[in-house]
């Protein structure tokens, strides 16, 4: 944890810390979030409706088979406890940017121009994968909670307010946190959400019985449409891909290789609905 929030630590009643502390998937990594988690799903339910009426959905049938069949398989690799109250959905845009996003409830939205850097399944499950672990990693609560702490005076008056019903948290609120108004946009996150949610979507992946070298070849391909000055290419804007993360993925390879051999001993549990 940041210096910041062991400050709150010292002086916030621990009820409300363990409300509001949790553990990133995969990566360990502990955080504090001041929002509630059912109704940052239910407001990003609702943008992701929002989006689908003002931006066109592609029909492409071989395109729209191939993201629900990736995107059925990635769901099962998915804990229940990593997206809890996920209603999985995969929508494929119209839109010739290089992009793909997800939302918490389980919403993805992939867009037709990333087919132009994806060649197969195991590299658009890449993509997808990296999105999702965005979501399960909370990296938006995480936005959110600052913006909360801001708006009361720092993280204690934030955690403080965390369990009053304060209601500080706004459709309007989660819209901007993930950058988008009523159109689809890509969402942009820092060096070390980008880094995080590589290493967990490396091992959605592989759990899902795809190879995890594909993930660093969409990289690769990445770097070549910036370097061809390709401006369709969105997705290289808000996720830079860069040799650090190349290198990262490449020292997580052999844990993404034992999960892939463990899944198939041992299936990640889904719920029955």
């Amino acid at each position: 944890m940041n210096t910041k929030l062991l400050s709150v630590l010292a002086v916030v009643p621990a009820a409300l810390l363990l409300h509001g502390c949790y553990q990133v998937p995969v990566t360990g990594r502990h955080s504090l979030s001041l929002v509630d988690d059912k109704e940052v799903t239910k407001m990003s339910i609702a943008a992701f409706d929002e989006m689908k009426a003002h931006n066109r959905i592609s029909n492409d049938k071989d395109l729209n088979a191939e993201l629900q069949r990736v995107g059925e398989r990635l769901q099962r690799a998915v804990p229940i406890w990593d997206m809890p109250d996920a209603d999985w959905e995969f929508v494929l845009f119209d839109n010739p940017q290089i992009n793909a996003f997800a939302m918490a409830g389980g919403k993805v939205g992939v867009f037709t121009g990333l087919f132009k850097i994806v060649q197969n399944d195991d590299q658009l499950a890449s993509v997808m994968a990296h999105e999702i672990g965005h979501v399960t990693a909370k990296h938006i609560h995480e936005q959110l909670s600052q913006e909360m702490a801001l708006n009361t005076g720092g993280l204690i008056g934030g955690v403080a307010l965390m369990g009053s019903g304060a209601g500080l948290l706004t459709s309007t609120a989660v819209m901007e946190a993930y950058g988008i108004g009523s159109e689809a946009s890509g969402f942009a996150f820092d060096r070390k959400k980008e880094k995080e949610a590589d290493h967990i979507g490396l091992i959605y992946m592989a759990r899902a019985g795809y190879d995890p070298h594909e993930a660093i070849k969409v990289l690769e391909k990445l770097e070549e449409e910036e370097g061809n000055g390709q401006p369709e290419s969105a997705f290289g804007s808000t996720h830079p891909s860069n040799p650090e993360r190349i290198a990262a993925l490449e020292a997580e390879m052999p844990e993404a290789l034992r999960a892939q051999e463990d899944a198939k001993i041992k299936p990640v549990p889904v719920l029955v609905k």
